[in-house]
């Protein structure tokens, strides 16, 4: 099982080249048999992109959203109480931006990998990423 941020999962489904080569690699063979998780926060963040312009599909973002979800092995994670909790709880230092706690809360309630290009959430030593 392995975990996704909001952008390696733009770049993954939109065969972004902005996707490092390890990236999609690990991506590429946990897809073939193993669980891909991303926390609901990001379909939060994708929509909010959308809205504002910053981020844009060839179709409306709940086509896109529901195309990504019919994907075999994709699955969104639910925030629940525990995550949410957990996300306020973090050990050591984080950034503030509540999403990507709740994103890296996600994968360590998991214990999954984090794949991200993120450096600030690659530079915290609770989670282990990859990119």
């Amino acid at each position: 099982m392995i975990g996704l941020d909001t952008h390696t999962l733009v770049w993954w489904v939109t065969s972004d080249a902005s996707l490092s080569k390890k990236a999609k690699l690990v991506i590429e063979r946990e897809h073939a048999g193993e669980e891909i998780v991303v926390s609901a926060i990001s379909a939060w963040e994708i929509a909010m992109l959308v809205e504002r312009e910053t981020l844009a599909f060839s179709m409306d973002v709940e086509q896109w959203l529901g195309h990504v979800q019919q994907i075999p092995g994709v699955r969104f994670e639910p925030i629940d109480v525990n995550v949410s909790i957990k996300s306020v709880k973090l050990p050591g230092e984080l950034h503030k931006n509540p999403a990507d706690r709740l994103i890296v809360a996600t994968a360590g309630n998991l214990a999954a990998p984090l794949i991200t290009k993120g450096l600030r959430i690659r530079a915290y030593a609770h989670v282990k990423t990859i990119w």
